[in-house]
């Protein structure tokens, strides 16, 4: 039997600690991930909750506008639905699921997948009321952000605030129809019939925005505060990339081709910036042969790339590293960025190796293998190969934040004390308690500083509160590496 740098390199590390490395389980880590999304859900629980120290809660989400809002997810570490980041995450959950689906199957996660991604979509589907009509929002932040309950004792007004052809969304509407689209494909192979409900929507909420155009965040002005968004027409392009992948209708197609405006290169990839997104899927086409090499799909494939470089430090403007060596690009969570980067390298690295191309950068070529190699060694920082020696995943490992900033988490379970945590009363008795949280949300991803600093308090909203958008690309990340 012949082993692999690659093998040889995990046995030697399982074995001892070199220069802050530590044998990464991605399993482990994989199977935590997903049950992260458990313990954010908002609703009814199902029979099969994972995540057994959560309840029921948001139950009558939905009512002072007289429909069902019941369900969804808990953004991060508050008690809000917020439709714009939360479309993103069950779009990168479907895209995770799409491209990975056999590693998943190998681990045993397929099913807890699908099951993160409906969860989301049963949701959405409810909060899409009519062609025109989605609902984009439930709660209100600045009450939300006086009080510190757990989601099961929430007392703050479950306001309900909605885009429609008099207050557009296109961003709003655009990235919920390529959470549909996305999902559509997902579940194609188990269930048609849910696919194609997912399509009908997804063509519908497209439609609704680019017929309609405007920023979600000026019809819902609350949302300004927390995700408010700096256009459009990425959303756009990208709803029209997914849709095409799904339908592979020619005017899905013809909307990309003609768009003439493929965002130029990015700096980051994330819940507000989507054209990395849909360059790279335009550059799988153009990979494939499915459109000509030229013109504005080779703008397309050379912005995705140009991107690529510079986190592979092989372009004139490379992404920054700490210190110890993550891609640093934001203060804010910056591991959500680390997600979405190293999930753009893997399943580029896998298009590379799919059509026997490697990234041509302008600093010398990078091979699929390359990228793969980043990927591992930004999980690794991530999962406890830095100079903390701390995993930024919750539960995983021996030593992991234990005060994240997270109402749930820092609350005891109303399983084991259903006295009410009222709203202040929580600051006292348990914010401010300098003490671990009593619940572990596993799966949670939390940020250190350019630095490779991390203090583990859970006033530190900044770095210490973890987001549904951050863990659903690492879901693809670690099948990868898995």
């Amino acid at each position: 039997m012949t082993l692999s740098w690659t093998s040889i390199f995990t046995l030697l590390c399982c074995f001892s600690l070199i220069n802050n490395v530590v044998c990464a389980d991605y399993g482990t880590a994989l199977t935590k991930s997903l049950l992260y999304f458990e313990g954010q859900r908002s609703g009814k629980l199902p029979s099969n909750q994972r995540v057994t120290w959560r309840g029921d809660s948001g139950l009558t989400d939905g009512q002072n506008s007289g429909i069902d809002l019941v369900g969804g997810y808990y953004d991060a570490g508050d008690n809000l639905k917020l439709g714009f980041p939360f479309a993103f995450t069950i779009t990168m959950l479907s895209w995770s699921t799409i491209e990975f689906r056999e590693e998943l199957e190998r681990q045993n996660e397929l099913e807890n997948a699908l099951r993160a991604i409906k969860w989301g979509t049963d949701y959405f589907i409810k909060a899409h009321t009519k062609p025109n009509v989605l609902y984009g929002e439930i709660g209100d932040p600045d009450s939300d952000h006086q009080c510190w309950q757990r989601p099961e004792d929430m007392t703050t007004p479950r306001t309900t605030y909605r885009i429609d052809e008099n207050n557009p969304g296109s961003d709003l509407a655009a990235e919920t129809a390529a959470a549909f689209a996305s999902a559509s494909i997902a579940f194609k192979s188990v269930d048609k019939n849910y696919a194609s409900n997912l399509l009908l929507h997804a063509t519908q909420l497209f439609s609704f925005a680019n017929d309609h155009q405007g920023i979600y965040s000026n019809s819902i002005p609350q949302a300004q505060k927390i995700y408010s968004s700096s256009g459009y027409k990425d959303e756009l392009l990208w709803a029209a990339a997914w849709l095409h992948r799904a339908t592979n209708s020619k005017s899905y197609l013809d909307f990309l081709g003609g768009s003439g405006d493929t965002g130029g290169v990015r700096t980051v990839f994330s819940w507000d910036d989507k054209f990395t997104g849909a360059q790279i899927l335009a550059a799988k086409l153009v990979l494939e042969g499915k459109v000509e090499a030229s013109g504005i799909w080779v703008q397309y494939k050379s912005q995705a790339e140009q991107f690529l470089c510079s986190c592979a430090q092989k372009s004139s403007q490379n992404v920054q590293k700490t210190p110890g060596g993550l891609l640093w690009f934001l203060p804010w969570n910056n591991n959500q960025y680390v997600a979405t980067a190293t999930f753009s390298m893997s399943v580029y690295s896998k298009y590379l190796s799919s059509n026997k191309a490697s990234l041509q950068c302008s600093g010398g070529a990078v091979t699929p293998s390359d990228l793969t190699s980043l990927v591992r060694s930004q999980v690794d920082y991530i999962l406890g190969s830095n100079p903390k020696r701390m995993s930024y995943m919750v539960g995983y490992g021996s030593n992991f934040p234990q005060q994240i900033h997270h109402r749930g988490a820092s609350i005891v379970s109303i399983k084991k004390d259903k006295e009410i945590v009222t709203c202040k009363g929580g600051f006292d008795e348990w914010f401010d308690k300098n003490a671990p949280n009593p619940n572990i949300l596993e799966g949670a991803i939390v940020s250190s500083d350019d630095k490779d600093n991390y203090q583990d308090i859970r006033g530190d909203y900044q770095l210490a509160e973890p987001t549904t958008a951050t863990a659903a690309p690492l879901v693809g990340v670690l099948a990868y590496l898995a």
